[in-house]
């Protein structure tokens, strides 16, 4: 198995999201598109039925909040599993779709590309960050791999989505969102990434994810970084790392 490719034990099915899901998804969204008023374009390029996978810009902690709220079908998306440990958050991010995951590099985002793919395979949408963090200057990244593993993979098509103005909303540090500022949502027309190739191929998932990247970005028109979103380094094996050449997921 090579180091990009997510095997071993197959995730287990997703689960149903219960009550507070429906509780989100029938009150909390209607009320939060009346309070924040967002404007929302391409809503018809959003397939109805079926598994499909958002591919966003990332300039926010509201993003998670904003897909969802936008989008006119039921989104999932995964979020760290410190989130879910009191009640009261817990609650929140069932709400809006999320599902607790560890997050990390290595084996961690193997598992988490494989929770996903068991969501599209349960024929449902999930929204995914290929820049992998959020950008805290504004421009737009070079995406990682692991959107265009999974969409080779299982076959879904990818909505490109570009956010914009969501950083003015809920900036870095923020506690809560501002009703001053108003976002946009953008959904694109859905990539069919097939042409490229196999999921297995190194190239193809790197044409695929260029592909997705400049949809994203005639979407959110930011300013290109030609760089990727890198975490800072906690040790001197991860600085190695970020060096040395290798394939993001």
């Amino acid at each position: 198995m090579s180091s990009d490719e997510p095997g071993g034990t197959p995730a287990a099915p997703p689960k149903q999201m219960g009550a507070a899901y429906g509780l989100g998804r029938f009150f909390i969204a209607p009320l939060a598109r009346a309070i924040y008023r967002p404007r929302v374009e391409g809503r018809e390029n959003v397939p109805r039925t079926g598994p499909v996978i958002f591919a966003s810009n990332h300039l926010s902690f509201i993003d998670s909040v904003a897909i969802p709220v936008a989008s006119p079908r039921p989104v999932h998306f995964l979020a760290k599993s410190s989130y879910f440990e009191k009640w009261a958050s817990r609650q929140f991010f069932t709400a809006i779709g999320a599902i607790a995951v560890e997050r990390g590099a290595g084996q961690a985002a193997l598992d988490a590309l494989d929770q996903q793919r068991a969501l599209l395979e349960d024929g449902r949408a999930v929204a995914l960050y290929p820049e992998g963090t959020r950008s805290l200057d504004g421009r737009l990244y070079k995406g990682r791999t692991g959107v265009a593993f999974l969409a080779l993979q299982t076959g879904a098509p990818v909505v490109p989505v570009g956010l914009i103005g969501t950083d003015k909303v809920m900036p870095v540090g923020a506690k809560v969102p501002t009703t001053k500022e108003r976002i946009t949502v953008r959904f694109g027309e859905p990539l069919d990434l097939s042409p490229h190739g196999p999921a297995s191929s190194g190239r193809a998932r790197r044409g695929a994810t260029d592909e997705i990247m400049a949809a994203i970005h005639a979407l959110s028109e930011q300013e290109l970084a030609n760089a990727y979103n890198e975490v800072p380094a906690q040790n001197p094996i991860d600085r190695i790392k970020q060096v040395l050449p290798h394939e993001r997921i």
